[in-house]
């Protein structure tokens, strides 16, 4: 270790002082200067040197080298003369040049530090990831990027074997080909993809020195792409939505101008799309303000507003909502109901529900038409019954709608769902009456299926069985109905094991039950097992009050029946049913409105007197009949059936519709009496 003594602590002695640390054979041992506050002074004490005003204090030191930097020539040859020969004295010239050329070294040392420090900052900011790797693959270069992308920390990364960083086996590849691979997808064990070039690094000699890698990280391109195709595949689903959508759609921007309208809206408008997008929102209104406008202006959803768009004033309830997007005002959407189209479907819908219920019950509660105090409080005793599984007696006249209340009451119970029989006790055969409403077993009589038949009750079971006309019932099969009523079992013609059912019965007559049972014809146990719930349905003559809605629901009907449109009928029409007397109730005022509607020429819509064939008495209504009756023209045999029909009729009206007694006035059998009804069609 060769120790020095440096005289002299200016710009140049500090200089040398900074050199000498740096060294690890040359020492330090002693700097001086007649100035206490130079430079070199004050470093020197800091880096624990002895200082001194005076070098002769030091002349005791073995030195090796005594360097003078104070350029004083006086200082020098005093040195010369007083420093041993062993120790070398450089003097104030050399050691001048010396500092210049450390200062030089120190200006481009620090200048070529800048430069690498500026490259540095320029290699850590760029996106891509950079490593470079060395002819033995120890990565010598590593950047932030590549610190990011590879979760390797820079220092972790400097020094090791490539392999053990990044598995790349591309830069082994081109070290030993020396061919560059540029744009190539690279999979990190992290799942990021990247894109990377790995070119060769060549001196100035040709020589292959390493290989550089740059990596650029596509996960978030690759992202992006597809979060872009799905945006446009959600595009599209949505034009197509609205372009197949049956509501009409209408969008406009946040200025109120047309951008989207789809073919509903052109058909009920009447707009196409070259009329509307790009136009005021006020383009396709008729009648009314721009809701559209509206919205725009409160950023509030406006529902259910009555307008009238186009160049036909087409009738639509209109919904608008504004289009928010990130808290903005974006424009509008309307959906656009045609009302028209609502109304018509509405009433074929009606029309549908009347038509399907031809399948077990056909009718409800909401299909009985009245609002006099009598109808409601049959409909709500029918209500009451319904809940429960009890015996209904329905009485009333004939054609007061006993089998409507019947439909309704099963279609309300819990037995909706089975099925409903509806039995007419007087259309059918006394002999045979009892075989159809309880079957018969095999062989029980000539003519009998083979393996016998279900009866109308064990067809009934679960649900409901109507007996209409209960009133008509021989004793003996008054006797069987009782026991179905008492035990809940039957016994088929001809057999002797009991069937048990479960049928709610609902029984209907428009005979005057009590005399009946006074003339002995009805069993009076049997009547007070069917009278636990009576329900008394007035005559129309009651309830005169409800014709104005029976016709309006008959007009319905019947228009569905013929083919025809008529909506209304007159005031004098309306005047002179409600001063009618109505003998048949509701189902002659049927057939006083279906008549006057054939009538009517086929492009009417309104029923006008003109058509309506009733008098206001019965014995105008009469001498009109006999009147017709006379002047009838053709054969022998068709007038004779006119007059027939006629007689028929006659008797039917005064019996006000009870066949029985028709059929005793006539004196002619009932059976006989149902075929020529439906013969002439008086059914």
């Amino acid at each position: 270790m060769h120790r020095i003594m440096i005289v002299g602590a200016g710009s140049g002695g500090m200089a040398i002082l900074k050199l000498l640390a740096h060294s690890t054979n040359l020492q330090t041992v002693a700097v001086v200067d007649i100035r206490e506050d130079a430079p070199g002074i004050a470093a020197a004490r800091k880096a624990g040197i002895e200082t001194s005003s005076n070098w002769r204090d030091f002349l005791h030191y073995p030195l090796d080298m005594v360097i003078d930097v104070t350029g004083e020539s006086v200082v020098f040859d005093d040195l010369l003369t007083a420093v041993s020969k062993n120790t070398i004295l450089i003097p104030g010239g050399i050691a001048a040049i010396i500092v210049q050329l450390l200062q030089e070294k120190e200006y481009y040392i620090q200048k070529l530090q800048n430069f690498s420090r500026r490259q540095q900052i320029i290699f850590n900011s760029i996106e891509e990831g950079m490593v470079s790797v060395n002819p033995e693959g120890v990565i010598t270069f590593f950047n932030q990027s590549a610190a990011r992308m590879t979760e390797v920390s820079i220092e972790d990364a400097i020094g090791k074997h490539f392999t053990t960083v990044i598995h790349d086996r591309g830069i082994e590849r081109v070290m030993e080909t020396g061919i560059a691979e540029t744009n190539q997808e690279f999979l990190l064990e992290t799942g990021k993809r990247l894109v990377t070039s790995r070119i060769p690094m060549i001196d100035e000699n040709s020589q292959q020195i390493g290989v550089l890698a740059i990596f650029k990280d596509i996960s978030e391109v690759v992202a992006l792409a597809e979060e872009i195709t799905d945006l446009k595949e959600i595009k599209t689903m949505l034009e197509a939505i609205i372009q197949s959508s049956d509501d009409a759609i209408s969008v406009v921007d946040e200025k109120g101008r047309g951008i989207v309208v789809n073919p509903a809206y052109t058909r009920i408008t009447g707009l196409s799309p070259e009329e509307i997008i790009g136009q005021p929102a006020t383009t396709d209104i008729s009648e009314g303000e721009s809701m559209h406008l509206k919205v725009i202006e409160t950023k509030k959803p406006i529902r259910g507003v009555n307008m009238r768009l186009g160049p036909h004033k087409r009738e639509v309830i209109v919904n608008v909502a504004p289009i928010i997007v990130e808290e903005k005002l974006k424009g509008s959407v309307g959906v656009i109901h045609d009302v028209t189209e609502m109304r018509r479907l509405a009433n074929e819908l009606n029309q549908a529900k009347t038509i399907i219920r031809t399948l077990e019950s056909k009718y409800v509660f909401d299909d009985i038409i009245g609002d006099s105090d009598e109808m409601k409080l049959a409909v709500e005793q029918a209500k009451l019954a319904a809940k429960t599984p009890v015996t209904v007696f329905l009485r009333g006249e004939s054609g007061t709608g006993k089998e409507l209340f019947a439909h309704a009451i099963h279609s309300e119970s819990n037995r909706h769902y089975e099925k409903f029989i509806r039995v007419n006790c007087a259309a059918i055969a006394e002999n045979l009456l009892e075989s159809e409403l309880f079957g018969y077993e095999d062989g029980a009589f000539t003519g009998a299926k083979k393996g016998g038949k279900r009866g109308l009750f064990e067809e009934a079971n679960k649900g409901s069985i109507f007996l209409d006309e209960i009133g008509e019932l021989s004793l003996s099969t008054q006797a069987k109905l009782l026991r179905v009523l008492q035990e809940k079992e039957i016994v088929r013609v001809g057999g002797s094991k009991p069937i048990p059912i479960d049928v709610r019965i609902i029984a209907a007559t428009n005979v005057n039950m009590e005399k009946a049972l006074h003339d002995h014809t009805f069993r009076e146990d049997l009547y007070y097992r069917l009278n636990r719930m009576p329900i008394y349905i007035p005559p129309l003559r009651k309830r005169l009050e409800d014709i104005p809605q029976l016709v309006e629901r008959l007009l319905s009907k019947l228009n569905r029946e013929y083919g025809r449109n008529v909506t209304s009928i007159t005031p004098t029409v309306l005047q002179r049913l409600k001063s009618y007397r109505w003998p048949g109730n509701v189902r002659e005022l049927e057939n006083v409105i279906g008549r006057a509607m054939i009538y009517m020429p086929i492009n009417e819509t309104e029923l006008h007197e003109r058509y309506l064939h009733i008098s206001t008495n019965q014995k105008d209504l009469d001498e009109k009949r006999i009147a017709n009756e006379l002047n009838v023209e053709g054969t022998l045999e068709e007038r004779i059936n006119h007059f027939e029909k006629q007689i028929i009729y006659q008797a039917l009206e005064s019996c006000q519709h009870n066949k029985t007694k028709t059929a005793k006035i006539l004196n002619i059998s009932l059976r006989s009496l149902y075929y020529k009804l439906e013969k002439y069609e008086l059914a």
